[in-house]
């Protein structure tokens, strides 16, 4: 399950089950067994959890807690893994019950849940004790985990998002490979260039992903998907719906994307793995995916989004945070002080699974699959515009995946659409205004 699926997910869960009163919403694993240490504050000994959802990361987490460790004597963490399905449901038992993990991954959508509801211990960014340095991560990673003035999560890593092609087909069709000069126009015109029907080929995939697509449009068209005070929903202005229309008329008006059924029943990145789409658009996360599979490596790169009103790739990244109820509080502050550093960070980018968050700790990341050109993933950074996010993400996020595929589908106009929805987000909105009062 992809990190916009774990999203989503997190969304359907929470519309369906209220949040229960002092549990957060989004991070890992089944509770934990009880520290072999004492419940004493200060100790700097004992057996530490780490909860995370990606099994292709585990190897790196292992080997990254194992260097902790090293030089540690009375020291152990186990890395515990919850299959990503069943992530959230976990998480949710684990702290109704006081047994989360003493350390766990943590997204942007869900950070304010589990801050405002007392769950996470506030990290130091100033002075000798400081956990994190804001100025050794990107900004906008930074202020993704923090809440209300307050630092709560450290960046652990990041992604970006970019426009994955298969040279194959544009071989076959003569159309010169994207690059930073693409437009929209030219996304749309060589998109039908390289729609071949009797082949059963499309030249673009036009799912309704918020990450990898229309978060990404949107920016681009200059619209906004919450206001700059998190009170009100762009889904009105139209700049905003420009941003949407793209990929609407991709599937609708050019025909040169598969229908929205068509990417239900086999999900877009599958026709794209199997050559029956040309491109598409993906986070930086999807690339050790492409590169395991070794008849693919050879035909597909990567190349810049394409440029609407302006440049803009969507950035997120995952986070280390630490329980409110650890027994090990100043020993957890310490490991996630170690994952932000360099070493681990430098095991992170060499394992190719995942951009490490730390500045100037990339450039293995991009060696790690040569064959692609992952500069492009690092680029974005100059133009990253910051996953949107409030204090209950996930509550609008469902509302807004459920309208918006009325209109992917074509069974509603985008106007009628987008009007719904901002008023049904900004309801919620104001709800959440309410709840911080």
């Amino acid at each position: 399950m992809r990190r916009r699926s774990l999203l989503t997910a997190a969304a359907s869960a929470l519309a369906a089950t209220p949040l229960a009163a002092g549990c957060g919403s989004s991070a890992p694993s089944a509770p934990s067994a009880p520290s072999s240490a004492s419940p004493s504050g200060g100790s700097r000994r004992g057996r530490l959890t780490y909860g995370v959802w990606d099994v292709y990361q585990v190897p790196a987490m292992k080997r990254a807690a194992k260097e902790f460790e090293r030089t540690r004597p009375g020291v152990s963490v186990d890395v515990q893994l919850t299959p990503n399905g069943t992530y959230w449901t976990k998480l949710r038992t684990a702290c109704t019950g006081g047994a989360a993990p003493d350390v766990f991954w943590m997204n942007g959508p869900n950070l304010g849940l589990y801050a405002a509801a007392g769950q996470l211990l506030p990290l130091e960014t100033e002075g000798p004790d400081a956990v994190v340095r804001p100025g050794d991560f990107p900004p906008d990673l930074i202020s993704l985990y923090r809440w209300k003035g307050t630092q709560y999560g450290v960046p652990k890593d990041f992604d970006t998002v970019a426009l994955w092609f298969n040279k194959e087909i544009f071989d076959r069709a003569k159309v010169d490979y994207p690059d930073d000069t693409w437009t929209w126009q030219d996304l749309i015109a060589n998109a039908q260039r390289l729609t071949d029907r009797r082949r059963g080929v499309y030249g673009m995939a036009a799912p309704e992903w918020n990450q990898e697509n229309y978060y990404n449009s949107i920016a681009q068209a200059g619209g906004y998907v919450l206001s700059k005070d998190g009170k009100h929903s762009g889904y009105s202005d139209p700049r905003t719906r420009e941003g949407l229309k793209l990929w609407v008329d991709m599937i609708h008006r050019y025909r040169a994307s598969p229908t929205l059924q068509q990417m239900t029943d086999t999900e877009a990145t599958q026709m794209f793995q199997s050559g029956t789409i040309a491109m598409i658009q993906e986070a930086s996360y999807k690339a050790p995916t492409f590169w395991a599979d070794r008849e693919l490596r050879a035909k597909v790169d990567v190349a810049p989004l394409a440029k609407g009103h302006r440049r803009a790739s969507i950035i997120h990244g995952l986070g280390n945070v630490v329980y409110a109820k650890t027994p090990h509080p100043e020993l957890a502050r310490e490991f996630v002080r170690f994952m932000a550093g360099k070493q681990a960070s430098l095991i992170q980018a060499k394992y190719g699974t995942a951009i490490p968050a730390r500045n100037g700790t990339q450039e293995p990341w991009t060696e790690s699959m040569p064959k692609f050109d992952l500069k492009v993933h690092l680029d974005a950074l100059d133009y990253a515009v910051p996953y949107p996010t409030s204090a209950n993400t996930a509550a609008w996020a469902h509302k807004e995946q459920r309208m918006l595929a009325r209109a992917w589908s074509g069974d509603e106009s985008l106007t009628s659409v987008t009007r719904t929805l901002t008023d049904a987000m900004n309801q919620l909105l104001a709800q959440e205004g309410k709840a911080r009062s």
